[in-house]
């Protein structure tokens, strides 16, 4: 694989998880904590390892998939950065809702009800079309929407808990994490 390949994968996945590092997400002990999403996390941990099973260094990618990795990983920064702006304090890696958590709508937000996990899509993309035959892409894609489909869910069951029926307006009018599909 060219170098230039393994320069725009580093740069996207550094430029995706930046974000992550500079936001003060809440610290301490959740109000409510669901351990099981941790379940669709292993299984988008496994989707993205399931991306560098081939022998991609053997060959160089078609100019095709440069471009749709650079757009996917650029999108993927995009909604990472905007997200975790938007999320601010209320960013935590498990499902929990703190005692003043906030229902966010704004930014990203207002587009899909899970941004940050579009951007994880977005980024698996970017990466599996640099890499990645079609066929395993795919299967990848697979497991990691069952994964996400697993955390959506538990989070969307805490924020209708804590929220009622503006969550329940929320989810209505604005898809999970794949724009105008509900």
């Amino acid at each position: 694989m060219s170098a230039y390949a393994y320069v725009i994968l580093a740069v996207g996945w550094l430029t995706w998880v930046t974000p992550f590092f500079l936001t003060k997400g809440t610290s301490g002990k959740p109000q409510i904590l669901d351990r099981r999403a941790r379940w669709g996390i292993a299984l988008q941990g496994v989707a993205y390892a399931l991306l560098w099973q081939h022998n991609f260094w053997e060959r160089s990618p078609d100019a095709w998939r440069v471009a749709l990795s650079v757009f996917f990983l650029a999108l993927a920064s995009l909604l990472s950065w905007s997200s975790a702006r938007a999320l601010g304090r209320q960013w935590r890696f498990d499902a929990g809702l703190n005692a003043d958590h906030e229902l966010v709508k704004s930014g990203a937000y207002r587009v899909v009800r899970h941004p940050i996990y579009t951007s994880m899509l977005c980024l698996l993309l970017g990466t599996g079309f640099m890499i990645t035959p079609l066929r395993l892409l795919l299967f990848s894609t697979v497991v990691f929407i069952i994964g996400t489909e697993i955390r959506v869910r538990i989070e969307d069951t805490l924020l209708a808990s804590r929220f009622g029926d503006q969550f329940s307006d929320y989810q209505r009018t604005v898809s999970a994490y794949i724009p105008f599909v509900n």
